[in-house]
């Protein structure tokens, strides 16, 4: 399923009554429309999305929170959905993990997860006004699953690895699913056991934040309760719609927050996703690994503009460079018999800053959709090809930072990344057969935050492009 943004409970009965209760009886019949997939079971609503290893999906969500804030109102977000599910590592957009356990009945595993949770970007409510930000973080955690005919239980551990709050929580859960040929529908429970660091960096207020109707505030450690439905229809054998839906009760402490709506809390999402999992189980013995090699310079052309083929120049006043080492499989070869093959890409870039900065690493996992249906190809195989990942570095590039700050915007590490690129067969080119899945080509390393519509994307409005050389090859 998509994402929740935050943790609930259940209010009182005269609230329940209200017209909160209307619009959740409205998105409970929505929801029943759809289903969800699912061996196991944890907090993250995409856990159970792609059960087939090797199986991997793209798509994105677009969320709906009534704010914890007071006079938050309501807040909507866009998630890019990057899915893959393989026998010991997983992706599901914003939660990565590898699984140390994986029976028929027991899962054990670790994971690093983004947290839906801080003060909004754009639009802060005056009940913020005068208080430093808290920023969306990042957990490390661990989880435990058992699944039976009865449904699935879990516990999972988080714990702040951004020095933000530097806080812990414990998830415990329960769920259950019904099936049928084109849905799979998902409830669950679950409480959240968080302490106070966690809930006095996102709800309190520091005495130096402190007014005269804002006094100085510490919610302390507590307990939040939370149910929701989760579901996938499946509009094809490979495109599904999905939908969540979800309360949340905050704890005593959190409630009395000056900053706080103490109402109930409702989160509620709607995706779109193309499952582009291979047709078998698991990849063939004989799928190929795929090399590729690349060496690109900044630029201050826009995409779009590159792509036209009406701007191409690397003369930037930086002239930052970056060079990488990527590995790919394939996913899908000739789609429905069309020419087009649909490949998986992970791998190392090493941007050199020139003293700019300091150089560093950035990785790149992508989805890459190739067509090469010309009337050439049969002479000499032409492939247009358009990549949609992620990508993270270890420092935010110069060339980012400098067009960011003459906007007056912000930047994040974590990036959408953008990848089309144009290249033909070496061996084709030169008559020799046993290079003709060699490929030489020039491509866009691209990385944005979709507008800036996206909290997983730190709200970023802009990015970066790099144009590059490359030579791919099949092992």
């Amino acid at each position: 399923m998509t994402y929740v943004c935050g943790q609930v409970g259940l209010t009182p009965v005269r609230v329940i009554r209200s017209e909160v209760c209307r619009k959740l009886v409205r998105f409970v019949v929505i929801i029943l429309l759809f289903g969800s997939q699912a061996a196991f079971a944890t907090s993250d609503p995409l856990s159970s999305i792609l059960v087939t290893p090797g199986g991997a999906g793209m798509g994105f969500a677009t969320g709906m929170e009534n704010s914890p804030y007071r006079d938050g109102r309501t807040r909507n977000d866009l998630v890019p959905l990057y899915l893959y599910e393989g026998e010991q590592f997983y992706l599901h957009a914003y939660r990565g993990g590898l699984k140390i356990i994986d029976g028929n009945d027991n899962r054990f595993e670790v994971f690093l997860a983004h947290r839906f949770e801080g003060f909004p970007y754009d639009k802060a409510p005056s009940s913020l006004a005068g208080m430093a930000m808290r920023s969306a973080g990042a957990d490390v955690g661990l989880s435990y699953q058992h699944s039976g005919q009865w449904g699935a239980l879990y516990a999972e551990y988080f714990h702040d690895i951004t020095g933000a709050s530097d806080g812990n929580e414990l998830r415990l859960g329960y769920n259950y699913e019904w099936q049928t040929e084109r849905w799979r529908l998902r409830p669950h429970l679950m409480l959240a056991v968080r302490d106070a660091r966690l809930n006095d960096y996102y709800y309190g207020v520091r005495v130096g934040e402190a007014t005269a109707i804002r006094p100085a505030y510490q919610p302390g450690s507590g307990v939040n309760g939370q149910v929701g439905l989760y579901g996938a229809y499946n509009l094809t054998e490979r495109w599904r719609l999905l939908a969540g839906i979800a309360a949340t009760r905050w704890a005593k402490g959190v409630r009395g927050s000056p900053v706080v709506d103490s109402r109930l809390q409702m989160t509620g999402a709607l995706g779109l996703m193309y499952d582009i999992s291979p047709e078998h189980a698991m990849w063939p013995e004989n799928k190929p690994l795929i090399v590729k090699v690349m060496y690109g310079r900044s630029t201050d052309c826009n995409l779009a503009s590159i792509m036209e083929f009406t701007c191409a120049s690397t003369r930037t006043a930086d002239r930052t460079s970056v060079s990488a080492l990527e590995f790919g499989r394939p996913f899908i070869e000739r789609l429905n018999g069309w020419p087009v093959d649909v490949v998986g890409y992970a791998g190392l870039l090493h941007h050199d800053e020139r003293g700019l900065l300091q150089d560093f690493w950035q990785a790149d996992a992508y989805m890459k959709v190739f067509y090469y249906g010309f009337p050439w190809s049969e002479r000499v195989k032409t492939r247009l090809g358009m990549g949609i990942g992620v990508s993270y570095a270890q420092k935010v590039p110069f060339v980012e930072q400098r067009a960011q700050a003459q906007r007056g915007r912000n930047s994040s590490k974590l990036l959408n990344y953008l990848d089309p690129s144009i290249d033909v067969s070496v061996g084709d080119l030169f008559g020799n057969r046993t290079l003709s899945e060699t490929y030489l080509g020039f491509g866009v390393s691209h990385r944005s935050g979709i507008f800036g519509n996206s909290q997983l994307l730190g709200n970023v409005n802009g990015g970066s492009n790099y144009i590059y050389s490359y030579l791919e090859w099949k092992m």
